[in-house]
């Protein structure tokens, strides 16, 4: 690493492939400029691996066929999907992970409920 990175703890941009579906690389959510491949045969195996988590915040779709992509989202089990896009969001909808990513949601009106407290004070007199 060069410049204002060059003494601190970096990882450059790294992709990973090669590696069975049960590796922790895999399986777990790794925050870095990390992206691992794993390939496949057809959707429902695609879908069968990328669910197989016990995450889910994010995911992405690149495809031509928009059909597909919607069909496929649905069945993701990630609090956001993006398709054909990366980080791209209005910050007046929900965001979140599924499963064990996050808790509760930010953004939009369920911002609202994940930011307050409730109280209830009864008075008998």
């Amino acid at each position: 690493m060069e410049g204002r990175c060059a003494d601190g703890w970096f990882v450059s941009p790294t992709v990973i492939e090669g590696l069975p579906q049960q590796c922790a690389t895999n399986r777990e959510e790794i925050f870095g400029p990390v992206v691992t491949l794993i390939p496949f045969e057809d959707d429902e195996q695609a879908i069968a691996i990328a669910n197989d988590t016990e995450y889910g915040l994010a995911a992405s779709l690149w495809t031509a066929n928009l059909d597909r992509a919607q069909r496929m989202a649905e069945r993701l089990e990630f609090g956001i999907v993006w398709i054909n896009c990366w980080m791209l969001r209005d910050l007046r909808t929900p965001f979140g992970g599924m499963k064990n990513s996050g808790v509760g949601r930010e953004g939009g009106a369920d911002a609202l409920r994940f930011f307050t407290e409730s109280k209830n004070i009864c008075i008998a007199r």
